[in-house]
C-alpha cells in the first residue's frame, strides 16, 4: 500500500538527502541499481546533491544490473563508480573451493560475499564521514528494527537508510511517476537483486527477499556488508 502521507515521505527523504550533503561530506551512496536504489540515485542526482555514487561489481551480477549503469549514464550524465574484488582472492578462493562453493554451506557462502563485497565496500567507504544504503524496513526480517541514522561503529562513521519508512509500493510509485530507470529483472519476478548465481525469481506471496540465498535460513540472508562478527551494524539510531 502507497503510505498515506506519500508526499511527505518523498519530502522526508529530500530532506534527509540534502542534510547529509551539508553536514556530512564527503559521503557517498552505496548502490545496487535495484528499485529501491534507483529511486535514491534519481532524488540525489536530481538535486545535484555533491554524494558520490558508487555500485560492487562482483563479478558475478546479471548482464541486467550491468546495463544499469549505462541507462544511469545515458538518463543522468552520471558515471557510477564500480568497486572490484580483489583478483587474486577470488583466483584463490575459486582453486580452494570451486567456482560455486557457496551453495556448499553459510559460511562459504559469507566467505564469498566477503571477498566480492564487503572487502570492497570497506576500499569505497575509505575516507568518507557517512554512507548511504537503500535498505528498508519491510524488506526482511533482519531489517525490522533499520533506523533512517545510525551509528556504523564498525567503519568509524554515520550510516543513513534514507528509505527506511518506505514500502515498496512507495518505491514503485515514485519510480513510475518520474520515470525512474529500472532494472528489466524487477518485471520478470526479481523484487531483490544480488548475483546471478544467488538470486532467484520469487512466487507470487513470497517474501521479498526470497529470491536471495534461497538454499539458506531467513536469519541468515545477509551478505556481511551490514554484519560484523556475526551481527547486525546497526549499534544504535541517531537522534
Amino acid at each position: 500500500m502507497i503510505s498515506a502521507d506519500y508526499d511527505g515521505l518523498v519530502a522526508a527523504t529530500r530532506a534527509t538527502l540534502a542534510r547529509i550533503a551539508a553536514d556530512f561530506t564527503p559521503a557517498v551512496f552505496a548502490s545496487s541499481l535495484a528499485a529501491e536504489d534507483m529511486v535514491l540515485t534519481d532524488l540525489i542526482l536530481r538535486a545535484k546533491l555533491p554524494i558520490g555514487i558508487f555500485t560492487l561489481e562482483t563479478g558475478r551480477l546479471h548482464a541486467e544490473t550491468l546495463g544499469m549503469l549505462d541507462r544511469i549514464r545515458e538518463a543522468y550524465g552520471y558515471e557510477v563508480a564500480a568497486y572490484r574484488p580483489d583478483t587474486a582472492a577470488v583466483e584463490a578462493y575459486v582453486q580452494q573451493n570451486g567456482l560455486n562453493a557457496f551453495y556448499d554451506s553459510v559460511d562459504m557462502r559469507k566467505e564469498c560475499c566477503r571477498i566480492r563485497k564487503v572487502d570492497p565496500l570497506n576500499r569505497a567507504l575509505a575516507g568518507n564521514k557517512a554512507w548511504i544504503t537503500g535498505q528498508r524496513r519491510a524488506q526482511s526480517a533482519t531489517r525490522s528494527d533499520l533506523h533512517v541514522q545510525e551509528e556504523d561503529v564498525a567503519h568509524g562513521m554515520v550510516k543513513f537508510n534514507p528509505l527506511a519508512d518506505w514500502s515498496e509500493e512507495d518505491v514503485w510509485h515514485y519510480i513510475r511517476s518520474n520515470d525512474v530507470p529500472y532494472n528489466p529483472l524487477h518485471d520478470r519476478g526479481y523484487p531483490s537483486i544480488g548475483c546471478e548465481p544467488c538470486t532467484r525469481a520469487i512466487a507470487p506471496g513470497e517474501d521479498v527477499r526470497a529470491g536471495r540465498w534461497w538454499w539458506e535460513n531467513p536469519e541468515s540472508k545477509e551478505c556481511g556488508l551490514h554484519v560484523v562478527d556475526g551481527k547486525l551494524i546497526r549499534i544504535k539510531q541517531i537522534a
